[in-house]
Parts: structure tokens; C-alpha cells; sequence
């Protein structure tokens, strides 16, 4: 199985500016997910930005960059643009890994990218893990998953789903029972090169901007999403200030 890795690296953020350049130890955090996909399967990893100073970081390292155009809406479509760019075929699959996730297990990412070559009926794959506690079932910030029987995705929500109906503890801050099906969704999907095509030419879906989850868009427009549990735990990206350090701190002699 050959596949390609796209990094999306934005310099742009409202909570942390100029995130991809953002130093862990010696190095700018872009560089740390740039090794992390370098350690996978893929036979090719790459940057994709539309700010030079990006692109010269990831020169630098002696990474591989392609410079995107600036009026992208989302990492779907950047990621579509260098599809095309780069002349890959319609069968060929670009696993998109974000370019604020230096901790991404490379397992994770030969995962998502077998599973979706193993599942012929879905155009998308995506990785989720079990929620902790009540908590983080009820936190609109993190995203929950819901699949069928066979392993593809029957929607995605920012709400807790599915809902216990007849559980009386969740107001609380209890752990969920080990047979809770709830899900967190993982953002690390592996795309068909052909679905990158279709989806640029579709309009935002009225689920996709009520959520404002971008993989309802695929739904919505009747494509299937593999979902599994991801064979390694996923630590969180970076957003934050706070989880800067705590990546700093994780990495700390190893950089």
C-alpha cells in the first residue's frame, strides 16, 4: 500500500500566532509532526503552506514544502489543491495529518491509511477513541462519533451521542462505564484522491455549517467514513499556549 502524507500548516491562529514555527526545543513544532509522519509508512511526506516563512522553515529541515494558494476555506480544499498540483490519481489515498499534532503516534497514521485501502465502500477514513468520563462526553469542544455495525460513521456531533436515555449520571463528573459506545473522533483522516475532487465542487452542507464539523459535508452528500479506534493513544495537538508547554514538557530531553 503506497500513500501520502500532506501536512497542512497555516501560519494564522487566533489563540497561538505563528504555531508551525512555534519552538519545541530546538526545533519549530512543524519539524516535530514533519519526523512524527517521516516515521509511518508513507512513501512521501509533505508541508503544504501558503506562508513563505512556513515554507523556508520547512526548507530549512530539509523537509519537502508545497506553497498553496492563500483563499483556502478549510484543509480539505489545501489539501485537494496539492492533490492536483502534485498529479496524484484518483485511486491514490493523502493522509492529511495536522501540522499541530508533533505528538502523532505513527502508527495511527499507517492505520488510517490501510483502513481506508482495506475498505473499498468508504472514500474517507477516520480514527476515534473511548470517552474518559461524563465530562468530556457533555464538552462541545470535543467532537463525538457515532458508526454502524460495520465500522462506517453515522454522524459526527459536537453534542454527547449517543445520549443514555435512562442514565442518571450524566450531570456528574463520573467516569463512563467501559461499555459506553460514546466516541471521541480523532481529526486524522485518510482521503481518496477522487472524494478531495468531489468535495471541492460541493456547497458547505446546512449539518457541516450547523456543527461547524467539516466531515459532515462527506456525509451529507452520501459518502461513507470508516471509523475505528485507533490502535495507539493520540495525545492532543496544540491550540493553546498551555498545551505548547505540555508538549515542551513531553518532550522534554528528546528534542
Amino acid at each position: 500500500m503506497s500513500f501520502t502524507v500532506v501536512i497542512p500548516a497555516r501560519f494564522g491562529s487566533t489563540r497561538l500566532p505563528a504555531k508551525p514555527l512555534a519552538k519545541i526545543g530546538a526545533k519549530p513544532m512543524i519539524e516535530h509532526v514533519y519526523r512524527q509522519a517521516q516515521l509511518s509508512s508513507a512513501s512521501r511526506v509533505l508541508v503544504a503552506t501558503d506562508d513563505e516563512r512556513v515554507g523556508q522553515a520547512v526548507e530549512s529541515f530539509g523537509g519537502e514544502v508545497v506553497m498553496t494558494r492563500d483563499d483556502h476555506v478549510s484543509g480539505t480544499d489545501r489539501l485537494q489543491e496539492v492533490a492536483a498540483l502534485l498529479r496524484l490519481g484518483d485511486d491514490e489515498i493523502v493522509v492529511n495529518v495536522q501540522g499541530d499534532e508533533p505528538l502523532i503516534p505513527p502508527e495511527v497514521i499507517d492505520q488510517v491509511a490501510a483502513n481506508l485501502a482495506q475498505h473499498t465502500k468508504a472514500s474517507v477514513a477516520t480514527l476515534c477513541e473511548p470517552l474518559a468520563n461524563y465530562s468530556e462526553f457533555r464538552n462541545p469542544n470535543i467532537v463525538k462519533a457515532v458508526a454502524d455495525i460495520h465500522g462506517y460513521a453515522l454522524y459526527f456531533s459536537r453534542a454527547p451521542i449517543p445520549w443514555p436515555r435512562d442514565d442518571t449520571n450524566t450531570a456528574s463528573e463520573a467516569a463512563l462505564p467501559a461499555d459506553f459506545p460514546a466516541r471521541r473522533h480523532i481529526g486524522l483522516y485518510a482521503y481518496r484522491v477522487s472524494l478531495l475532487n468531489r468535495f471541492v465542487t460541493w456547497p458547505p452542507a446546512t449539518l457541516e455549517a450547523t456543527e461547524s464539523l467539516e466531515q459532515l459535508r462527506v456525509l451529507a452528500y452520501g459518502e461513507h467514513i470508516h471509523l475505528a479506534d485507533t490502535v495507539a493513544k493520540v495525545p492532543g495537538g496544540v491550540d493553546t499556549q498551555e498545551d505548547l508547554e505540555r508538549v515542551r514538557k513531553a518532550l522534554a530531553g528528546n528534542v
